[in-house]
């Protein structure tokens, strides 16, 4: 967090220093003090469900500018981005939300954050839906009513789907935007952060699952489908090698996920031009298919049930 309202004195281009907002939920390290000294205005909520989303609209509902830019509180902003982002916004009227490129601050500290950050990387252009770091219009903001402070995932594409229904557009730019710190290190909080992005999915596309512009579904269907795909054929492959006394059908099971891991590199090669990242990230993207399958079914369970789901956290404390 410090990191972050310190990189924000760093801005270049703007006419004015910007109003700096601090929202906490809670924390006991200090936090809030330690903002207060950094020149930010302190907001400190007692929610008894507190989410991202709450404390995003604390935020902008507290400042007085005509832009608002969200920073998560684990992220350095590159200091050009506001000025660039600014300009693209101003020049035109249907532009509501302007973000940049985020990418890991570490990328070589674990194996965890080598492949996930490929997963901050965008095409540049329109795009149906942005990250939690981005530049937003407040009017647009007022109009659309803020983020939903139920979700306790995925409020910024839930948030993008009513602006774009509203008749405006999210773009991304050519632009280093923020630095961002995963602090990833264990095999538990890669499974916890693809459970949250089911949880995401599946949320926000029962949101709009009747509508004209069904956002979600059919990625929702796709993990769904991928996801059971991995999970039952890896244990149909080992109850066979077991049957068969065979290790032959794990070997098929295993070429093939090689194979679809080598085709999913292949199409992300505009990403990265370092094979070994690549080959990691195709795997990666058809293995976390099935956490986040479960993350999708966790949801759908606790609906039926009528009970609402804990935040799901994969950092550690600080």
């Amino acid at each position: 967090m410090s990191r972050c309202l310190q990189s924000i004195h760093s801005i270049q281009g703007l006419a004015a220093a910007p109003e700096i907002i601090y929202v906490d939920s809670g924390s006991i390290d200090g936090s809030p003090d330690l903002a207060e000294s950094l020149g930010a205005h302190v907001i400190v909520l007692n929610a008894a469900h507190p989410t991202a989303a709450l404390g995003r609209n604390a935020g902008w509902r507290h400042a007085t500018g005509e832009f608002i830019l969200f920073l998560d509180g684990d992220t350095i902003l590159h200091p050009d981005f506001p000025k660039r982002a600014l300009e693209a916004i101003s020049a035109d009227p249907s532009i509501a939300a302007v973000w940049g490129h985020r990418r890991e601050i570490y990328p070589s500290a674990s194996l965890y954050n080598r492949i996930l950050d490929l997963d901050w990387i965008y095409a540049v252009g329109k795009t149906d839906f942005c990250g939690g770091d981005v530049l937003m219009r407040r009017d647009v903001l007022e109009t659309a009513g803020g983020y939903d402070p139920t979700l306790i995932a995925g409020e910024e594409p839930e948030l993008c789907r009513r602006i774009r229904a509203a008749g405006f557009q999210i773009l991304h730019i050519d632009a280093p935007m923020t630095g961002h710190d995963l602090a990833m290190t264990r095999f538990k909080q890669y499974w916890k952060r693809a459970v949250r992005c089911g949880h995401a999915y599946a949320e926000v596309s029962s949101r709009f699952r009747n509508s004209s512009d069904p956002f979600w579904q059919r990625e929702r269907m796709r993990n769904l489908f991928r996801g059971g795909f991995w999970a039952s054929s890896i244990i149909a492959a080992i109850a066979l090698s077991f049957a068969l006394e065979s290790i032959l059908p794990l070997i098929l099971w295993g070429g093939l996920l090689a194979l679809l891991s080598f085709r999913s590199a292949w199409e992300s090669r505009w990403k990265c031009h370092n094979s070994t990242t690549l080959i990691l990230y195709g795997f990666h993207s058809h293995f976390q298919q099935i956490p986040i399958s479960i993350g999708q079914l966790q949801h759908e369970f606790s609906q039926r049930l009528g009970k609402r789901r804990a935040l799901i956290e994969y950092k550690d404390s600080a």
